[in-house]
């Protein structure tokens, strides 16, 4: 069950017109915040957003299940379970054995998941994957948030940081 702040901080998305994977957000970064703190584990970066994402969808969030060719047909039917459990009134109490076997299992499964190297790991191909035109867009939503931070433009922070390194 996800915590009451974590649905807040999805509703208050949804008041504000983000998009429902922004909403989704906010699941999954409380889902890598459970691996970080040991509450359970996860055995990829993406099984702990995968289990983000359907803690959204059974919270009500308005996110569709992946188109056909995207996901495989399980994962998908999955998605669209989850997404008509959220979006019907709950009619029954979930399995206690079955939620127990569930966080059992969890537990038996590393914490390197949801590390700063798993997440970057996970994210750089998901990036490539949607698109020149797609990352430009979103690098030019970060801009502003750049100049906010005081970082020089053109993203030579990253740059003269990496030579540093490679210097030392």
């Amino acid at each position: 069950m996800p915590e009451r702040e974590t649905i807040e901080r999805a509703h208050e998305d949804a008041r504000e017109g983000k998009s429902p994977s922004t909403q989704a957000g906010e699941f999954v970064r409380e889902e890598m915040h459970h691996v970080r703190e040991g509450r359970h584990g996860a055995r990829s970066t993406k099984q702990a957003i995968a289990i983000g994402l359907s803690k959204a969808r059974r919270a009500g969030v308005k996110l569709a299940a992946p188109r056909e060719g995207t996901a495989s047909s399980k994962v998908r039917k999955q998605a669209s379970r989850d997404y008509r459990k959220g979006q019907s009134p709950s009619s029954r109490k979930p399995s206690a054995s079955r939620s127990r076997a569930t966080s059992a299992a969890l537990k038996r499964e590393g914490r390197v998941a949801a590390s700063r190297k798993s997440l970057a790991r996970q994210a750089h191909p998901a990036a490539r994957r949607r698109g020149s035109v797609a990352r430009h867009r979103s690098a030019m939503k970060a801009g502003p948030y750049e100049k906010e931070q005081g970082a020089p433009p053109g993203g030579t922070q990253s740059r003269g940081s990496r030579s540093s390194r490679a210097a030392g």
